[in-house]
């Protein structure tokens, strides 16, 4: 990860500019360079992942246009061979295409990006800022306004608190031009419904999902492998594995008396020969954790931070004990394949409206988790089940076909895997768990344990009531908002609402996010 801020000199000075950016150092822990430019800073904090020397440092410059990106170009060097007549490239870094296909392109540029980024331009022609985010929202970026309105980008919302009023999310799959905001892709979106029979659909997923473990192979630094023993990280891992042809580095987490994921995760590991850690962790490791947490993720959300505690712990063990720079996970295939709740959806089209709307909001929840649990600690998230030829694939499917009427959530995906070989068939058979679940139950129970001792009933009560937006119902949702005001003070409109199973279908009208709350929870927690 990196970090990346953009903004006017007449709304900041460059060294207030500079203690902003700072607030994100462990983004980009490798080197920060400022750049002033026709009234403009632009500024970058680098964690080096490709092209490894000075020449890879941004601000890169071309024609009086510079650019700020922190992403993956995937492909960049075919993109480099193909511009290499008309451009002298000066270094082994993927984000030296973009000025150049920005000056042959303009924001064009953007639709045709197969990438996870987020970038901040300034453009000589208009003498503006150009920014943009990768359709998914992989990659963080925010906005907001500094109080002489000029508009300012930045890479986390702790690098705007107190500079600008009113901070909000980047929409994905958007650039912003000439004082507007501008879709240029829709990944939920769905042209022309694809009927391929099952087989078909089964082998373009398979063949699709290991295009996209591939080209997030492509590393100057060390890869790592986050395994939680369920489907989506365990077949990440299988793949890689088997597309190296050699052992890889894996990792899980769990309590240190219940974890059901952690047998599970030590069955894939031993199975595909990996190189695998297990972090154990207690009580006190959770609620020590639960304020580092918040503020790193700038999100009050129950799930989110339930399903970062045990990310943001085992990726702080990858951090201090290994060399390890960059960590592929499992996030985004519920979204797209279903969820447990999924499988209450009363048509089809009731399925694919919710897919469409959980894509659409990714990025305030799952991407944002992996995003700021990895990031905070040096490290670089590489997300497969996010490549954009899957994703839009998967999403234009037929809903019949990936509704659950195989009584087995997911059994596309499963299916498409089933006769490789490369996981053990109770794993890729296995019932869903949520992460925070699989951890381990008492991780949430001890979470609720402890917020319910820091309030009366009455002091809840008055409390919650002080909140308009998203008000918190629970000691738990209360401790986690008054953390998160204490960091982002009157932000909390950057997340829409609690994520939550659709509880306007019979079966999900419940009150709490976890899966266990659930009639089909079933063999999910064994």
């Amino acid at each position: 990860m990196c970090t990346i801020m953009g903004a006017s000199r007449a709304s900041i000075s460059e060294e207030e500019f500079g203690r902003l950016l700072d607030r994100t150092k462990t983004r980009g822990p490798d080197a920060v360079r400022i750049v002033s430019v026709d009234g403009v800073l632009l500024g970058f904090r680098r964690l080096s992942i490709m092209g490894l020397d000075e020449s890879g440092m941004q601000p890169f410059e071309l024609g009086g246009n510079y650019v700020v990106c922190n992403g993956e170009i995937y492909g960049f060097r075919a993109i480099k061979k193909q511009l290499s007549s008309e451009y002298d490239f000066k270094s082994g870094s993927d984000c030296e295409v973009l000025l150049p296909l920005y000056e042959k392109y303009g924001t064009d540029m953007f639709r045709m990006l197969d990438a996870e980024f987020a970038l901040i331009i300034w453009d000589a022609r208009r003498r503006s800022l150009v920014a943009a985010r990768d359709p998914i929202g992989i990659r963080p970026l925010y906005y907001g306004y500094a109080k002489n309105g000029d508009i300012a980008f930045a890479s986390e919302p702790k690098n705007l608190v107190g500079y600008c009023d009113r901070i909000m999310p980047f929409p994905p799959g958007h650039y912003y031009a000439d004082g507007k905001f501008v879709c240029y892709r829709d990944v939920a979106a769905v042209k022309e419904v694809c009927y391929d029979d099952i087989d078909t659909a089964c082998k373009n997923i398979h063949d699709k999902l290991i295009a996209g473990v591939v080209k997030r192979l492509d590393s100057d630094v060390p890869l790592g492998f986050l395994l939680s023993g369920g489907l989506d990280s365990s077949l990440v891992c299988a793949i890689a594995r088997h597309e190296l042809g050699k052992p890889i580095r894996t990792f899980s987490i769990g309590m240190s008396d219940d974890a059901i994921d952690l047998k599970y995760a030590r069955e894939v590991a031993q199975f595909i020969e990996s190189e695998h850690t297990e972090v154990l962790i207690t009580r006190n490791d959770v609620i020590a954790a639960i304020e580092p947490v918040i503020e790193a993720l700038a999100s009050y959300d129950i799930t989110t931070v339930r399903a970062s505690i045990g990310m943001y712990l085992v990726c702080k063990y990858i951090h201090e004990h290994t060399d390890i720079r960059v960590l592929l996970t499992g996030e985004i295939s519920d979204e797209l394949f279903g969820y447990k709740y999924t499988d209450f959806a009363p048509s089809a089209e009731e399925f694919q409206r919710e897919a469409q709307k959980r894509i659409r909001e990714i990025h305030m929840y799952d991407v944002l988790r992996a995003d700021r649990c990895i990031a905070v600690n040096s490290l670089e998230a590489r997300v497969p089940f996010g490549d954009l030829e899957f994703a839009e694939y998967v999403m234009s499917l037929n809903p019949e076909l990936k509704m659950n009427r195989y009584g087995k959530g997911k059994y596309l995906l499963r299916r498409a895997f089933a006769e490789d070989g490369i996981l053990p068939e109770r794993i890729l058979w296995r019932e869903k768990a949520a992460f925070s679940d699989a951890v381990g139950h008492s991780m949430v129970d001890y979470i609720k344990e402890y917020a319910a001792e820091l309030y009366t009933e009455d002091e809840l009560k008055k409390k919650c009531a002080r909140y308009e937006h998203v008000p918190p119902y629970t000691p738990e949702s209360l401790l986690y908002r008054e953390i998160f005001e204490k960091y982002y003070p009157g932000q909390a409109h950057m997340i829409v609402d609690f994520w939550m199973p659709n509880r306007s279908w019979e079966g999900c009208n419940v009150d709490d996010p976890s899966a266990r709350v659930l009639s089909n929870y079933g063999a999910s927690g064994v």
